[in-house]
């Protein structure tokens, strides 16, 4: 990086406002020279200088030239990792702390939990080091974080204090865990998360006011036609004559996990009252729940809206920005000089090629003026996020070393027979006829040889391919569908074999073999998701949604543990599980008498019980799908009190109308966006001026997979030392396949793109205040993603 130690201080902060606005981060840092030339000559301190710290640019912190180092190892991935390892390390304890699914010494523990508690402390004084002390301060995640960690350390000390005296108490602290996962900084998609559950939470509570004064009518009313009447339920109880387990059944009958049961013994009276509980089935079950989901998605998708708005603009301003320091006068208008750009880019963007530099540049100097214009500037953090892929041709090895008979009239027929859709069609059919066999029955010695057909079928289909296409072009790093076949192939064809072999010995039985044969038969049927163009685009949604499913999942870990801690200090010990010839007492009863004759111990859910935390995870999933979640808590509820029905209320609450309804309300969004986006106008221009170069690859080809997707290396490089040469033979661009778009990202750029070029933005400070409330351009139309 001798560049950075020798670039002007102007330019390494433009490089520090691109760098932020490439990686979205939004945090104001110190721009005083002292602190940008600390910044920067950091470049050449040891092993902190290295590829993966100059990547981050200088970030969003007051970077004072002691605390400058300091910044740079915070946001190394080394440390990021083992700060998750440790996060994760603190979770896991609940595995191996009372009551444990693997026991481990409470010192052990303890030690563990204080190593954990010491490098969370640490982070966050290096955080804490890094940033402006009024910031810090003022972040209400730092101080979760500082008392997350004094309750559990006094937590820790009382309870280890109380059991040396052999006196029980409370690991209250353990539900503050997840805590460390949702407060520190790499976790902002999961903050992001809880912010739209806060925010949603005042206009739900508005509808669940509403929907409970219904339960409770229904309820009352209920009470006064059922009450009198003497019925009983199957189990022989008393039919709605209590009140307060009348508003329980009315609310599970909402999540219909106990229909049409509530409703038989006034049916059978009379069939009139059935109009009673379908009246209230349409106005809870069908109006309420559809209203939630409304009000859910309707504030989800307005508080996305403020999120993507602040980073649109913030990107915008940081960009304007460094235009601003790095603009000379030309004629009348201001630019940037092509000599300072390309030291700019080399200084954020160290690890691209010069190749990959030039085309870049050849899309901000469209004219080769010698200069870039600043609406050309502004799109530059946009041009270092799209991905341009190095495809190299290659000829196949077959066509070097036996070119006469490669490239004959029959080999040629062959290989444009192999490329034909036909010949994909032809292998979708047989795979659909290789489904029906599959179905059939094993046994039958014409199935077992229509097996070795469908095998050879597929070997050659294979062998076919490779002879078309390069090899390394046909098991390239990107081609998932060429290796999941081979594999699969070559998978199912060894354990036919041994199968086979292990057959014809009588005394072996070689089921486990024989189960991993039906599973591999069965998954050659996925191949036929990527051969329907309507399945790709499921296919594709699917994969752009997976990292905010992870953020979900995460969100799910955090109330599934919180959940799990509380219930296992609430019913531990309280249902025991039995094998099912056990002679001990009560052992039908699951361990406890109070379960006798119970709909909980009939259906056997003696398994499902709060003694560990894996059981806890298990029951809570089960109450998640909502099915039966009645019978456990009923089943709890007998063996404890009847208002241990409240957290399982809570649990539903929470989980399936809040946390669940907003992730259906971000599915609805990514199919909306998906559908409706097409490409931004950033990737265009790289698509066209990489065609107008002369060194692109149209789609259609790269589905023929002529082409090996490599990334270039310097011998490649179109700028040598003479300035500008042309492309290497073979050497194309191609921008990335859409389909490693995120949905976040999808949405930013249509925001940015209906942001007029002359518009600069608020201010930092009016962005980081915007509400969800606050005007948004007049010419931005979000509602086009709907």
């Amino acid at each position: 990086m001798a560049e950075a130690a020798a670039a002007p201080q102007g330019l390494l902060l433009a490089a520090a406002f691109v760098s932020d606005a490439q990686y979205n981060r939004n945090i104001p840092f110190e721009t005083s020279p002292e602190a940008v030339s600390a910044l920067w000559r950091q470049e050449n301190m040891g092993s902190l200088a290295s590829p993966h710290l100059s990547r981050r640019g200088c970030g969003n912190v007051a970077l004072l030239p002691s605390s400058c180092w300091l910044y740079y190892l915070y946001n190394h991935w080394m440390i990021q990792a083992a700060t998750y390892f440790f996060i994760f390390l603190n979770l896991s304890l609940a595995v191996f702390e009372e009551p444990a699914v693997y026991p481990l010494p409470f010192l052990a523990t303890s030690l563990i939990e204080v190593l954990c508690l010491l490098v969370f402390s640490v982070r966050l004084m290096h955080f804490a080091k890094v940033t402006p002390r009024n910031i810090f301060w003022k972040d209400t995640k730092n101080i979760c974080v500082m008392v997350a960690i004094l309750m559990s350390l006094t937590d820790l000390a009382v309870y280890g204090t109380l059991r040396i005296y052999n006196v029980r108490s409370v690991r209250w602290s353990r539900i503050v865990r997840p805590i460390f996962l949702i407060n520190f900084a790499e976790s902002r998609q999961i903050r992001r998360a809880f912010r739209s559950i806060r925010n949603t939470f005042p206009e739900i509570t508005y509808v669940f006011l509403l929907f409970m004064f219904s339960v409770l009518m229904f309820s009352l009313m209920a009470l006064k036609l059922f009450g009198e009447r003497n019925l009983q339920t199957a189990e022989g109880l008393p039919y709605f004559t209590n009140y307060l387990e009348i508003v329980f059944d009315l609310y599970v009958l909402v999540t219909t996990a106990n229909s049409p049961d509530v409703m038989m013994p006034a049916f059978d009276f009379s069939w009139w009252y059935a109009l009673f509980f379908i009246t209230y089935v349409i106005i809870n079950t069908y109006i309420f729940m559809s209203v939630f989901l409304a009000v859910v998605y309707n504030n989800y998708r307005k508080h996305l809206k403020n999120e993507i708005r602040k980073l649109a603009y913030m990107k915008r301003r940081k960009m304007v920005e460094a235009f601003n320091l790095l603009k000379e006068e030309e004629g009348a208008e201001f630019v940037v000089r092509e000599a300072q750009w390309k030291q700019l880019v080399k200084l954020v963007a160290p690890d691209i090629s010069n190749s990959h530099r030039e085309l870049l540049l050849h899309i901000s100097d469209d004219e080769q003026k010698g200069f870039i214009d600043k609406k050309s500037f502004v799109r530059l953090a946009d041009l270092l996020n799209i991905q341009v892929i190095t495809l190299k041709i290659r000829r196949h090895p077959l066509g070097r070393w036996l070119p006469h008979i490669y490239n004959s009239a029959a080999s040629q027929f062959l290989r444009g027979m192999v490329r034909h859709r036909g010949f994909v069609w032809t292998y979708d059919v047989i795979i659909l006829i290789n489904a029906v066999f599959i179905a059939l029955d094993e046994e039958s010695p014409y199935i077992s040889y229509a097996e070795w057909v469908f095998l050879a079928l597929y070997i050659i289909e294979i062998l076919l391919k490779v002879y078309t296409y390069e090899p390394r072009t046909f098991f390239g790093k990107n081609q998932f569908w060429n290796w999941f076949d081979t594999l699969i192939i070559f998978a199912a064809l060894t354990a036919t074999i041994l199968n086979t072999t292990l057959k014809s010995t009588t005394e072996y039985n070689s089921q486990q073999i024989l189960d991993i044969v039906f599973i591999l038969r069965v998954l050659r049927l996925i191949r036929i998701v990527d051969s329907i163009q309507r399945f790709r685009v499921i296919m594709n949604t699917l994969i752009n949604i997976v990292p905010t499913m992870l953020t979900f999942g995460g969100l799910t870990l955090v109330v599934y543990y919180v959940f799990a801690i509380i219930g296992m200090e609430l019913f531990q010990g309280k249902i025991q599980f039995f094998p099912a010839n056990s002679n001990a007492p009560h052992a039908l009863e699951c361990g406890n008498p109070a379960l006798k004759d119970s709909m909980f111990a009939r259906a056997k859910y003696c398994k499902n019980n709060f003694n560990n935390f894996a059981s806890s995870f298990i029951v809570l999933l089960e109450l998640t799908v909502v099915n039966q979640w009645h019978v456990f808590a009923n089943g709890f509820a007998n063996v404890t009190v009847q208002p241990a029905k409240l957290y399982f209320i809570a649990f539903h609450i929470v989980m399936v109308i809040i946390i669940v309804n907003i992730f259906v309300s971000f599915i609805l969004e990514a199919f909306f966006v998906e559908y409706s986006v097409e490409k931004s106008e950033v990737e265009t221009a790289i698509e066209q001026k990489i065609q107008e170069l002369g060194m692109g690859i149209q789609e259609e080809e790269l589905q023929d997979e002529k082409l090996l997707d490599n990334m270039e290396s310097a011998e490649h490089d179109l700028e040598g030392e003479g300035g500008t040469k042309p492309p290497a033979k073979g050497l194309v661009f191609k921008i990335a396949s859409k389909r490693y778009r995120t949905v976040d990202a999808l949405l930013q750029r249509m925001f940015e793109a209906e942001i007029p070029p002359e518009d600069e933005g608020p201010s930092f400070e009016e962005i980081l205040n915007l509400s969800p409330t606050d005007a948004v351009p007049s010419n931005v139309t979000f509602e086009a993603a709907a």
